[in-house]
């Protein structure tokens, strides 16, 4: 059985899951008093979680062409967003644009050059714009931010083809992390140890909000019996550090979202940081 096959069967299996969540979770926001704080922020959550996740599941079941498209169309996205917020030039922006679309492509028809050698050309790649323009000012700084935009879009981004089933699983845990990190915020996170912040990158991340992301993570993946420590660690990973990671490009560039076309989370890539870095980590730790 093809591993198109066995992904498109997994996201079947999920879909009565998903639907139950989104159910269970359409009620709540619905009968929301008025005095909660963020009732209209969490309605709207609701709202752009019902139009994603069809969207999601629904290009597994296209198989690898489906991922294909799912995968560089976020890419174009989140590395149109990334570029805005780091200031890239021209250049740059068409290389991270051009590798959003060719390494899933890659990850879809030839996988297997997908390895040291594909690494090695986006480094040149990364540098191309700058010494081609003669920049002897920030050229580095460029070859960098470009380099770190690659590594954290596009290559995350194959993760959701070459991962198969485990794409799948991935990408459903992390959405309920998020989920359960606001729970156990919100529910354990206003005094107290677990109240202390992760990080001075974003205060409003606690330690309680981890332990949240934690329980709901573990059970979505125990649900879809795609539980294990290294996917688990993988996810959670990605679910910790994703947020902190964009918070850090972000106070850096000096804006408050990577966007605002996103109903109830701003940009993109506000909404798929978790997912990128869980997609590497898993990458690594799956194979």
């Amino acid at each position: 059985m093809s591993a198109a096959v066995i992904a498109e069967e997994a996201a079947a299996r999920a879909v009565p899951l998903v639907a139950g969540v989104l159910g269970a979770g359409g009620v709540a926001v619905a009968v929301l008093p008025s005095k909660v704080r963020m009732r209209a922020e969490l309605r709207r959550r609701w709202r752009t979680w019902a139009l994603v996740a069809p969207v999601f599941l629904g290009a597994y079941f296209l198989g690898g062409g489906g991922t294909f498209v799912l995968a560089a169309g976020l890419g174009v996205i989140a590395v149109s967003e990334f570029a805005r917020m780091a200031g890239s030039a021209r250049g740059d922006h068409a290389v991270l644009a051009a590798a959003a679309v060719a390494l899933p492509a890659l990850a879809w028809l030839t996988p297997h050059l997908l390895d040291l050698r594909a690494a090695a050309l986006l480094l040149v790649a990364a540098a191309v714009p700058a010494l081609l323009a003669g920049d002897d000012r920030s050229g580095f700084t460029r070859t960098a931010r470009t380099a770190f935009g690659l590594l954290w879009i596009p290559v995350a981004l194959t993760g959701l083809v070459t991962l198969g089933e485990t794409g799948v699983a991935v990408g459903l845990a992390v959405a309920l992390g998020d989920v359960g990190a606001w729970c156990g915020g919100t529910a354990l996170g206003r005094r107290g140890p677990l109240s202390r912040p992760l990080s001075p990158l974003s205060p409003g991340k606690t330690w309680a909000g981890v332990m949240g992301a934690a329980v709901a993570t573990a059970l979505l993946l125990l649900c879809l019996g795609a539980f294990s420590l290294p996917l688990w660690g993988a996810v959670l990973g990605g679910c910790v550090l994703g947020d902190l990671l964009e918070s850090m490009i972000k106070r850096e560039s000096g804006v408050k979202d990577a966007g605002s076309w996103l109903p109830g989370f701003g940009g993109l890539l506000d909404r798929i940081d978790s997912l990128l870095v869980a997609l590497l980590l898993a990458m690594v730790m799956v194979r």
